[in-house]
């Protein structure tokens, strides 16, 4: 049995229409009860790794992503990492949203240049930031967001990102170096 909290405003996109996302995440053999007064989950399962599954995918849609994303961490290639912002720039809320907006970019443009160039996926909700993807592709876009998170320049990330990506590419064919 394990325990999750995740904000109330995220509840309803647990549950889904009509309980559809809820009966997803329950198909793979736990029961959800969800107190949506105050977002606690209690999931339930016979296997313990069904039980850590669906625990990440709780985390996840509580941490932004839609469920068709946070449903990805059924699988077992795919892994959460969640990302406090505050272990950069500590509480204050004004530096949380400045932190925040270096991720995100201008209109978006940063996260999604990450994320195209790694595979993962990112959500930046609150005081975190959470990612998606593949083992490689989790690290990779994990090194971008703290390369952000400690004052890298946009343009130092991107190029990081490149240089990686053309590393992972020769490495598919067999190059190493």
């Amino acid at each position: 049995m394990r325990y999750v909290k995740i904000p109330t405003e995220r509840v309803g996109v647990l549950i889904g229409k009509n309980g559809e996302i809820k009966e997803k995440i329950e198909g793979y053999g736990v029961k959800l009860e969800i107190d949506s007064k105050e977002g606690e989950i209690k999931i339930e399962g016979e296997d313990a790794l069904k039980e850590l599954d669906a625990e990440n995918v709780v985390r996840a849609i509580g941490r932004g992503f839609s469920p068709e994303k946070a449903l990805l961490l059924f699988r077992e290639d795919y892994y959460l990492e969640i990302l406090d912002m505050r272990d950069w720039v500590g509480k204050k809320a004004e530096h949380i949203k400045r932190i925040a907006g270096r991720i995100i970019g201008k209109n978006g443009r940063a996260r999604e240049i990450i994320e195209e160039t790694t595979g993962a996926y990112i959500s930046v909700y609150g005081h975190t930031v959470a990612i998606i993807g593949k083992i490689e592709e989790l690290q990779m876009a994990k090194k971008a967001v703290e390369m952000l998170l400690e004052g890298a320049n946009h343009s130092t990330v991107y190029r990081f990102l490149e240089k990686e990506k053309r590393r992972r590419k020769l490495e598919e064919f067999g190059i190493k170096f």
